[in-house]
């Protein structure tokens, strides 16, 4: 069953005095099953970044659909739309986004406090998820206080805390060393393996590499996509940077 389906979506921008318009997404078409791991690569100025932001619903598409589990975002109404997102997805960031006046806990605990849960509601989610994420020990401490793998941990956990239908990853291997890009990708397969929905927008072929499926995106549009059936990690590794060479030298599908 697809949780995510993305319908024909164009978006075009307008430069600030209307004499330009920039074609960000031309046809963008597909759909997520509840339970995958999907990978989003592409270069520069593809229209990745773009993608990302509508289905995080930060942006609105010119055209097209984008369906979450039934729900067409942009039936949402302004001032739901944060909640919503809230309730819906979680987010994990290359730069991690952490409030460094918070522990770590308070951290986690954020949208669960936005919500408007109880504490009894808190302290159920948060002990089994850092426990789970092997950060149990570092739920007192401030993001300046622990390093740059922990730091994702914690914001993996703020992104799971609410049971999201979806996490959506941007680049979130993109500030870690080799090791804590080794323990955060096992982690991400770990939590898949438990049904969660995971969306990732990465440049790395070694972080898509771990994903089931990775679409590639060329011009605004969906140019390709592998799935990994029973292929090693080396195996699609391979498989993603011959694709990427195809990409860069203009080859066809």
């Amino acid at each position: 069953m697809a949780i995510l389906e993305v319908n024909n979506l164009k978006k075009v921008y307008t430069t600030r005095f209307g004499g330009n318009k920039v074609q960000a997404l031309s046809n963008v078409s597909f759909s997520v099953e509840e339970g995958e791991y999907a990978a989003i690569m592409g270069e520069s100025g593809s229209g990745k970044t773009t993608l990302l932001n509508i289905l995080a619903a930060l942006d609105k598409p010119t055209s097209g659909e984008v369906i979450l589990n039934g729900r067409d975002l942009s039936s949402i109404k302004d001032k739901e739309i944060s909640a919503y997102r809230r309730d819906h997805l979680g987010f994990v960031f290359q730069d991690f986004n952490l409030l460094d006046t918070f522990s770590l806990k308070d951290n986690i605990l954020l949208p669960m406090v936005l919500a408007g849960k109880s504490y009894k509601e808190m302290k159920e989610a948060i002990y089994p998820l850092a426990k789970k994420l092997e950060i149990s020990e570092l739920l007192e401490k401030y993001p300046y206080e622990v390093s740059g793998g922990q730091k994702q941990r914690a914001a993996v956990a703020r992104a799971l805390i609410n049971n999201p239908e979806v996490v959506l990853a941007d680049e979130p291997t993109g500030a870690l060393d080799s090791r804590s890009t080794d323990e955060l990708l096992a982690l991400f397969n770990k939590i898949n393996e438990g049904g969660q929905t995971i969306l990732m927008v990465t440049h790395s072929t070694k972080a898509a590499s771990h994903a089931g499926r990775v679409l590639f995106i060329r011009d605004g549009e969906v140019f390709h996509q592998i799935y990994k059936g029973g292929r090693t990690n080396e195996e699609m590794y391979q498989m993603i940077s011959d694709t990427l060479t195809l990409l860069a030298t203009g080859g066809e599908r």
